[in-house]
């Protein structure tokens, strides 16, 4: 691995990441100063590197895994770095967020798979919300653009995978997974910036779809829903990470209550605000939810109460019920005081961190799929985005 003669300044670029500020520490500010110190650890390692390091989980053997550009995580790590700065507002951050985020560039052309809005709106789009940089524009456009080649005119939606692999096993033709409504935020983003409406319709096709055929009465959500592309009717209603087919898969209800929130702002169609909501109101008030509010990785897992925690869904409502509660809802105070026990349990010993340890990501106890035997309570970089992403909502609100 390379290094850099000015690697020999590094230790005092980064010493105020790992130092306290000696300010009193309310519970914002002691989770900003962790965060500095833990991701300042993080940055350490990859500067001493000489590389452009992409920090995602911790394997089984305590080593920390690095993704290329093309996984659908890789905007986590550089949008962690753009919230760390957006919360400490220490410019040192900024040349560090950057680079991280513009190693991504090859991303931009990706047409393999729906995530590039997940990868390019937690890196670029923070990088535009926070510095206007009129190049991360022309990056989310073409991001758009790579992203609308997987539209499927007949059933109106965004394929999410190609069939090919574990997914082509399963006799899928046109799969959409719930996820896919994250991904939408980058399409409305690009007519936004563009001006052309084209991105907007069809990101407001693939959500109403969504509305129509992946919810039940009760408002949770099926993982995945695979459509016939020449058709356009649904196929099969399945998961491909939960429990099963009809259990209710937590990260899933995140991503949904999360999305038609987003949609929401982004369109004002109360539709997708009542369907972020309904969601919502059911896991809160699910029979298994946990008193600490952080779900089980799946509600009907058949071991609760010993079955596993999953702190990326957890942080990933926290940071939709922050937003939330800035819309014309009734008792807007509920979703926050929810979010903010959210945040209170995932601060906490059972879930963050002690300094320095856990691969020096800041959470504990996510999972990523337990059916593929994969991430399996471990630390993720997603969970710490949301969570970060979660604590300057709650900032900007209290402030």
């Amino acid at each position: 691995m390379k290094k850099s003669l000015a690697l020999i300044a590094l230790p005092l670029l980064l010493a105020s990441c790992g130092e306290k500020t000696g300010k009193p520490q309310g519970f914002i500010a002691e989770n900003i100063d962790f965060a500095r110190q833990q991701m300042g650890k993080q940055i350490g390692i990859i500067e001493a590197s000489g590389e452009c390091l992409n920090p995602v989980k911790v394997n089984t053997d305590s080593t920390v895994y690095y993704c290329k550009y093309d996984d659908w995580r890789s905007g986590f790590f550089p949008g962690a770095v753009w919230y760390l700065y957006d919360l400490t507002k220490d410019e040192k951050y900024l040349p560090l967020a950057k680079k991280y985020t513009e190693a991504l560039h090859e991303a931009q052309t990706m047409t393999a798979h729906h995530d590039i809005g997940f990868i390019v709106m937690s890196s670029y789009g923070n990088g535009l919300r926070l510095t206007g940089n009129e190049a991360y524009k022309d990056a989310i456009v073409r991001s758009a653009q790579s992203l609308c080649t997987r539209f499927r005119e007949v059933p109106g939606v965004i394929q999410s995978w190609d069939v090919r692999g574990w997914q082509g096993t399963r006799g899928w033709e046109c799969p959409v997974i719930i996820d896919n409504m994250m991904n939408l935020e980058l399409l409305f983003k690009a007519t936004e910036l563009s001006g052309d409406s084209t991105y907007h319709k069809v990101a407001v096709s693939h959500a109403n779809r969504t509305l129509q055929e992946h919810f039940r009465p009760n408002g949770s959500c099926y993982h995945v829903i695979d459509y016939s592309i020449a058709g356009g009717n649904v196929r099969n209603r399945q998961t491909a990470q939960g429990y099963s087919d009809e259990s209710i898969w937590s990260r899933g209800q995140a991503w949904a209550i999360y999305g038609f929130a987003m949609a929401y702002r982004c369109t004002g169609d109360k539709r997708y605000l009542e369907q972020s909501l309904k969601t919502f109101d059911m896991m809160r008030n699910y029979k298994t939810m946990a008193a600490d509010c952080v779900p089980y990785w799946d509600m009907d897992a058949p071991d609760i109460p010993n079955a596993l925690r999953d702190a990326s869904s957890a942080a990933c409502i926290a940071a939709a019920l922050y937003e939330i509660c800035t819309f014309n809802v009734d008792n807007p105070q509920q979703y926050k005081d929810y979010a903010d026990t959210i945040m209170e349990s995932l601060a906490s010993p059972a879930y963050r961190a002690p300094l320095g340890t856990n691969g020096n990501f800041l959470l504990m106890h996510s999972v990523g799929s337990i059916p593929h035997n994969n991430e399996i309570d471990v630390p993720l970089n997603y969970a710490d985005y949301y969570f970060l992403e979660a604590l300057a909502r709650k900032k900007a609100l209290e402030e």
